[in-house]
């Protein structure tokens, strides 16, 4: 079974509709099929939990990570992974990408799985990731 970690782009773009929304619903399908897992860094999740407040409100933040919390994604956590920490440390330190970005990068590599984003920032690590790029 394929792993595939998801960037908080490819959420976001789920939740607002954005013309990347149906090939997310697609990779969510499969992983409800399980055909394929689906990664989110604890990290990841927090970035959508306050774009959605700020965007929006509380109200929706919370409904969105009800949502989340009923797919079949794991949200992988920070805090006793070093691994994983230093590799998000190293990504941020070379100024490639913002902080929350380096963890799902870090988590990608770390894994030898694929990172599924839309966010053009992570060109910067292509070369060190495998990237399914979504439109």
């Amino acid at each position: 079974m394929a792993t595939k970690v998801l960037d908080s782009w490819a959420l976001l773009a789920y939740f607002e509709d954005e013309p990347a929304a149906e090939e997310v619903e697609k990779l969510l399908s499969k992983a409800e099929a399980e055909s394929h897992k689906l990664l989110l860094s604890v990290v990841n999740w927090g970035e959508i939990y306050y774009n959605t407040m700020r965007k929006t409100s509380l109200e929706n933040a919370e409904l969105i990570a009800k949502e989340i919390e009923g797919m079949r994604i794991d949200i992988v956590p920070v805090e006793s992974d070093l691994k994983l920490v230093r590799q998000a440390a190293i990504y941020k330190a070379r100024g490639e990408l913002a902080y929350a970005d380096a963890f799902a990068a870090a988590l990608a590599k770390i894994r030898n799985c694929e990172l599924v984003t839309g966010d053009h920032d992570f060109k910067a690590v292509e070369s060190e990731i495998k990237i399914g790029w979504l439109r």
